[in-house]
């Protein structure tokens, strides 16, 4: 075989498929974890891949990737550069190492599931090397974070929160158990590499990148740069799937597609949301976080429906009216309840930074400024204890997420709730009920953490209490990034 040429053996290697003699189909594929969509054997041999790649090639790409990133690691160890980045990109570091790494090594699962169970030779060829790559991802970015544990404490959570219970970590292992390990490999195909990769995180890791050498970050831009490349590669299994089961109907792919998409937003609107509009310094920002949406994401998202023939999800007008808001509402909260955090939320709301918000955001001042008046007369007066909360928020039993609403309106609106099974459930919008509703038993026994609280499993039941529980201790503990200079 080395004597051939690539194109003489390729396609014989990577697409091996076969009917069994000595087991069934369904024995090989079971249901529970394959996926059962009413699609006939034979269609999934047709399964094709645009981006192919040998197992040679791969691992020679991946040498030179790691050894250009090491490279710079390395040359940048003894400098001063960490010194010198703004305290609000740091929080944004410490956000995105303590809440990405969840999601890479419940990836891994995800990937190797598609890879043993994916229903053509072909496909299962492609997921091999994406549990290598959501492998690459989790060791480098555990090693890239602890190599930061010696200039700030806090970084120690890049390891430390997948373990714990932290709110905001509560909420993305939600996600992530949702979209991989309690994912059959079709679903996984679709909502994982489809809609998360593709119309998410493989645009998110671009603009991060791009922030990261923009303000000086030569490190974590190499880093995630080179993660960009590998998602761009696997998160291609998602667009074969489709068109396979799109022969088949629309139904099922169209919910499936239109469920993860809400569910990626939401986490997608805390993470990079808060990041863009109010951590990256003023003088870096290229564009607003809506901006950033509406170029690289929602019109992806609207080509490839157009492409496929589907319709855009029937939430969408609600999509793009939170696009307004939604984010600079998390953030206020987020901020307020920084002594929860394993990061420092940078205020972002000077007068400049002020200015340009409302720049970008027609009603930002008109909604968000009094709260932040008020704020910032409590900070000049010495008054920082009136800038904590007095009481546990309002959690979402589906995106886990505290309640927030459109501050202009006079009345906040009753969160939307549904009894199942003699239990409320609590939801911040339409969407995530419609989740829950789809299949309650999928997401009924979990308790977000104001439900632990109710049901004496934080103790004692008081802020200290649910600190403990969370596991922030004083020195980890969030606070504000400037130490509120911004009010002054």
């Amino acid at each position: 075989m080395p004597k051939l040429n690539r194109s003489d053996w390729y396609d014989l290697a990577r697409d091996m498929n076969w009917d069994f003699k000595y087991v069934t189909y369904d024995e090989v594929f079971p249901k529970e974890v394959a996926g059962e969509y009413e699609v006939p054997q034979q269609d999934w041999y047709t399964w094709d891949e645009s981006y192919k790649v040998t197992y040679r090639e791969y691992v020679l790409n991946q040498h030179e990737k790691d050894t250009s990133v090491y490279s710079v690691k390395t040359a940048l160890e003894r400098s001063k550069l960490f010194e010198s980045l703004d305290h609000g990109w740091l929080s944004s570091l410490k956000a995105h190492y303590g809440a990405m790494v969840i999601p890479e090594l419940l990836a891994i699962l995800g990937e190797s599931r598609m890879s043993r169970f994916g229903r053509a030779a072909a496909w299962r060829n492609m997921a091999l090397f994406g549990t290598l790559d959501e492998t690459r991802h989790a060791q480098i970015q555990l090693l890239f974070g602890h190599g930061l544990l010696q200039k700030d404490i806090q970084f120690d959570w890049t390891h430390k929160a997948v373990h714990t219970n932290e709110w905001g970590v509560i909420a993305a292992r939600h996600l992530f158990d949702d979209m991989f390990t309690a994912n059959d490999a079709i679903a996984t195909a679709i909502q994982l590499t489809f809609t998360l990769e593709s119309g998410f995180t493989n645009l998110q890791f671009l603009g991060m990148a791009a922030d990261a050498l923009e303000v000086g970050d030569v490190e974590f831009g190499t880093l995630i740069s080179s993660i960009q490349t590998d998602e761009s590669r696997h998160a291609q299994q998602g667009e074969p799937t489709l068109k396979i089961l799109l022969k088949h109907g629309k139904d099922i792919p169209q919910t499936l597609i239109d469920t993860m998409f809400w569910r990626s937003w939401r986490i997608f609107a805390l993470l990079t949301g808060l990041s863009m509009d109010y951590y990256t310094p003023l003088e870096h920002r290229q564009q607003s976080f809506k901006e950033f949406m509406e170029e690289w994401i929602i019109k992806q998202f609207v080509d490839q429906f157009r492409d496929f023939g589907l319709e855009l999800p029937w939430y969408w007008d609600t999509f793009i009216n939170e696009l307004e808001w939604y984010h600079h509402a998390l953030h206020l909260g987020v901020w307020t309840w920084r002594p929860t955090l394993w990061w420092n939320p940078d205020a972002g709301v000077s007068p400049a930074e002020r200015e340009w918000l409302q720049s970008k955001y027609p009603y930002w001042e008109k909604q968000f400024g009094p709260y932040w008046d008020l704020m910032t007369e409590n900070i000049r007066n010495n008054r920082i204890e009136n800038t904590y909360p007095e009481t546990f928020p309002v959690v979402c039993n589906l995106c886990q997420l505290p309640i927030v609403s459109l501050p202009s309106i006079v009345e906040a609106p009753k969160p939307k709730t549904v009894n199942y099974k003699g239990r409320t459930y609590n939801f911040c919008c339409e969407p995530c009920k419609w989740i829950f509703e789809l299949n309650p038993e999928r997401y009924a026994g979990h308790l977000s953490i104001v439900d632990r609280l109710l049901a004496g499993h934080i103790q004692p039941p008081t802020l200290e209490g649910a600190l403990a529980y969370m596991g922030i201790t004083p020195e980890i503990a969030g606070d504000d990034a400037d130490k509120y200079a911004w009010a002054f």
